[in-house]
């Protein structure tokens, strides 16, 4: 009788691990947030390349996040790519027209870089756009051999269902409205 149930845990964890896999996209821990506020992306890598390492993480910051800072991370150096805005915004009363449109981490030794086993997360802040509605964040994965280009965005909706290499989905949500009562 023990050994049918070890067995059935023993397989039930084996399934589990397997499932975990399968949707072990690159993800945003935190996938909805405020229209307006400011928001952390955090993104959760979950795996590497078909069992190697992942060295290198390149993010193309969304069409509309405004002013991206990426966090540090011990191990791996960091590099931010600006470009001139299709439409320039306002911050702390100031014009800006150029913005941060990229971010990119790479591993600065093998002994850095992330193992497939394992998982990790890669940080990034700024302002989100005063509208709602769906901000996809297209992110490389680059690894020892191979690489994962996590961009697919559904043609319509935000569901991924089918998608081999899903970008990460953020629900920016309407900031609440004030009611006033008489």
């Amino acid at each position: 009788m023990k050994k049918k149930i070890h067995f059935a845990c023993v397989l039930g964890l084996a399934l589990m691990g397997g499932m975990q896999s399968a949707f072990a996209h690159v993800v945003l821990a935190e996938p909805k947030a405020i229209a307006g506020t400011y928001y952390k992306a955090t993104l959760r890598v979950g795996h590497g390349c078909h069992g190697s390492s992942t060295n290198g993480l390149v993010v193309q910051v969304p069409s509309g996040f405004q002013g991206a800072k990426p966090q540090p991370k011990f191990g791996w150096t960091l590099a931010t790519r600006k470009a001139k805005l299709a439409i320039p915004y306002n911050s702390h009363g100031k014009t800006v027209t150029d913005d941060v449109v990229e971010l990119r981490w790479t591993a600065v030794s093998k002994e850095a870089a992330l193992p497939d086993e394992q998982f990790d997360e890669f940080a990034f802040m700024g302002r989100l756009p005063d509208g709602a509605g769906p901000m996809w964040v297209k992110i490389l994965q680059t690894c020892e051999s191979g690489q994962n280009d996590w961009s697919e965005i559904p043609v319509n909706g935000t569901s991924t269902r089918g998608m081999k290499l899903p970008a990460a989905l953020l629900d920016v949500q309407p900031a609440p409205t004030h009611e006033h009562h008489h």
